[in-house]
């Protein structure tokens, strides 16, 4: 099985010289199709930049990045530009919806984007929103949106398109704990049913509790990998009791 998404040795440095930072210093790992992945760790680890890496959006100082077999820097600009918009869906926190397209149309315009605009895509649409509690608000622009329900938007049109890697920034940080929930755990069942290789970026640590694997990160190095489910479940309570 080709993985959907692997990072060898990538580090990022920003400038040059004495004053030269290193964001993201030799990371290495792989995730498989159906895999939901928590990127978790302080500010300042490197998980921002390392995000925009996997998502074609920041090249790498060292190392590679392959999605679905296809290597990022091999590509010419043009070419990554339309191999992102294929192969990758994004929910950042900058949500950057379309003021003037309603909550439906903004997740159809992947669908547009790609000439995969049909039936079926549009009936796909109303199901993926109406999962993510915004059934009712299929007709509305974003400004007529709270801002969580922007963010829910977001990832429905990540997942649209059905690309092989969907990357989320913060996908909880617009919602309330109740919701936070409900968007988490419909988000991994949606990449399990899909196998979409899926990876959160994400402070919320009681969140890790709905993801198959935790990569942390300090310092711009990988400093710990769970894939124990009862250890992430462990850690993810932890965080629930010191929050309350």
């Amino acid at each position: 099985m080709i993985e959907a998404l692997t990072a060898t040795g990538v580090t990022k440095i920003y400038g040059s010289g004495v004053g030269a930072v290193t964001a993201v210093n030799n990371v290495s790992f792989a995730i498989q199709p159906g895999e939901f992945v928590a990127l978790v760790g302080p500010s300042g680890s490197g998980k921002t930049s390392m995000l925009a890496m996997l998502a074609g959006l920041l090249q790498p100082s060292n190392g590679h990045i392959a999605i679905a077999g296809q290597e990022l820097s091999r590509m010419s600009e043009r070419a990554r530009t339309r191999f992102r918009g294929q192969s990758i869906g994004f929910s950042f926190q900058a949500n950057n919806l379309v003021p003037y397209l309603t909550a439906q149309e903004n997740v159809e315009l992947m669908l547009r984007l790609n000439r995969k605009m049909n039936r079926q895509g549009r009936q796909r649409a109303v199901d993926l929103l109406t999962r993510l509690g915004l059934g009712d608000r299929l007709g509305n622009y974003p400004g007529q949106l709270s801002g969580g329900q922007q963010q829910r938007v977001a990832i429905a049109r990540a997942l649209i398109h059905e690309p092989s890697v969907v990357l989320a920034d913060e996908p909880t940080a617009s919602l309330d704990t109740e919701r936070a929930n409900q968007v988490v755990s419909t988000f991994a069942e949606l990449i399990h049913e899909q196998q979409r290789a899926g990876v959160m970026v994400t402070h919320d640590l009681r969140m890790c509790k709905y993801v198959d694997r935790v990569i942390q990160m300090v310092d711009g190095k990988v400093s710990q990998i769970l894939t124990d489910r009862r250890e992430i479940a462990a850690m993810a309570k932890m965080h629930e009791v010191s929050a309350v």
